[in-house]
C-alpha cells in the first residue's frame, strides 16, 4: 500500500491530498465543531490588524499609504514564503507537509450550515437572527438589513468564499503546489483585514487588493464558464453576450452577474460599511429581488459545480496515471 502510495505521480497525489483534506475538515467541522470553532490562523488577523494600525496612518498622503500597504504586504508574505520553501527540504515525509499546508490554506466547510440558518430565520421571520448568523462571514453592516438585503448578501457572501476560500486554494495547490496555496490564504486574509470598501483602507490595502484580483481572474471565468453551461438551454447565449464585457475586469463582477442571471435575481448595488454606503453596479435590473428560497437554490448551484469539479479533477488524475 505505502509502495503504490509513493509511486503516484505530483497530480495525482495532489489530488488525493485534496481529497483527503477535504474530507477531514467536513467531518471535523460536523462532528469536532469546538475543535474548527476558531480558524487555525486566526493569528495572523490580528497580526494584520497590528500592523496596518503602526503604519497606516490618516495623515500621511495618498502615495505613502499606497506605498505603506505594498511595503507591509511585501514584509509579511516574502519572509514567511522563502522560510517555509527552505524549511520544505528538511521535511522526510513531503506529502504530510503538504497535506498541513493545505489544511492551513483551505477555508472551513460552515459556509452551507450557516447559508442554511440564515435562510431557515428569514422563513420564520426572524430577521434578528439571520442577521447575527451572517455577521461574522461579512464586512458590511448588516443590522438594518431587510429580508431582501439579507438574502442579497448573503447569496453574494456563499459565492466569494466558495470561491476564495474552496475553489482557488484548490486551484492553486494543485496547479503550483502547497506552498502557493498557504500564500494566497495569507493574502486573502491580509485582504479581508484591510479591504478598500472600508474608507480607512481605500489606499492601503489597494495593493493587496490588486494581487488577489489578479490571481483569482482565472478561476473566476472557469466557475463562470461552468455557471453557463448549467444554464444552456435556458438563455446561455443571451448570457454569454451580457457578461462579454467584463470578461477582462480585475473584479468579481463577473461571477456575481453570472450568478444572478443563473437564478434570474437582482445581485450587487448599494452596501452599507462602517455606515457609510457604497455605490456598486446592479446586476440583472430585470430579474425578481432575492428571497430566503434563493439562498437555498444558490447553494444548490454551487455544489452542482463542486461536485463536476471534483469529478473532472478525479478523472485528471486518473488520466494521468494511466498516461504515466
Amino acid at each position: 500500500m505505502v509502495a503504490w502510495f509513493t509511486q503516484l505521480n505530483e497530480f495525482s497525489l495532489n489530488v488525493l491530498l485534496l481529497l483527503a483534506v477535504v474530507f477531514i475538515k467536513i467531518i471535523m467541522t460536523r462532528f469536532l465543531p469546538f475543535v474548527t470553532q476558531n480558524e487555525p490562523l486566526q493569528f495572523f488577523n490580528w497580526y494584520c490588524l497590528q500592523l496596518e494600525s503602526k503604519v497606516n496612518k490618516s495623515k500621511n498622503s495618498i502615495s505613502q499609504r499606497n506605498i505603506s500597504g505594498f511595503i507591509a504586504a511585501l514584509i509579511t508574505l516574502l519572509p514567511i514564503t522563502i522560510i517555509l520553501w527552505i524549511f520544505e527540504d528538511f521535511i522526510a515525509v513531503t506529502w504530510l507537509w503538504h497535506g498541513i499546508l493545505l489544511y492551513l490554506a483551505i477555508g472551513n466547510f460552515k459556509l452551507s450550515l450557516a447559508s442554511n440558518n440564515i435562510s431557515k430565520a428569514l422563513s420564520i421571520k426572524q430577521n434578528n437572527l439571520a442577521q447575527q448568523t451572517l455577521k461574522p462571514w461579512v464586512l458590511r453592516d448588516v443590522d438594518r438589513l431587510s429580508t431582501m438585503g439579507i438574502a442579497k448578501t448573503t447569496i453574494e457572501m456563499q459565492l466569494l468564499h466558495y470561491l476564495q476560500g474552496y475553489l482557488l486554494i484548490a486551484f492553486y495547490f494543485l496547479s503550483v503546489g502547497a506552498l502557493s496555496a498557504l500564500m494566497i490564504r495569507l493574502a486573502l486574509m491580509m485582504h479581508y483585514c484591510w479591504n478598500p470598501k472600508q474608507d480607512k483602507f481605500y489606499h492601503f490595502g489597494h495593493f493587496i487588493n490588486l494581487v488577489i484580483n489578479v490571481i483569482q481572474w482565472l478561476p473566476n471565468r472557469i466557475f463562470t464558464l461552468l455557471m453557463l453551461l448549467t444554464s444552456v438551454g435556458n438563455n446561455a447565449l443571451n448570457n454569454t453576450k451580457k457578461l462579454s464585457r467584463q470578461w477582462l475586469n480585475l473584479n468579481n463582477d463577473i461571477v456575481i452577474h453570472s450568478l444572478a442571471l443563473n437564478l434570474n435575481i437582482q445581485l450587487a448595488g448599494v452596501a452599507m460599511y462602517n455606515g457609510k454606503k457604497l455605490r456598486r453596479k446592479r446586476f440583472n435590473d430585470h430579474g425578481k429581488q432575492p428571497e430566503a428560497m434563493d439562498i437555498l437554490r444558490t447553494t444548490k448551484v454551487i455544489q452542482h459545480i463542486f461536485y463536476f469539479l471534483l469529478a473532472l479533477t478525479i478523472l485528471l488524475a486518473i488520466t494521468t496515471l494511466l498516461i504515466h
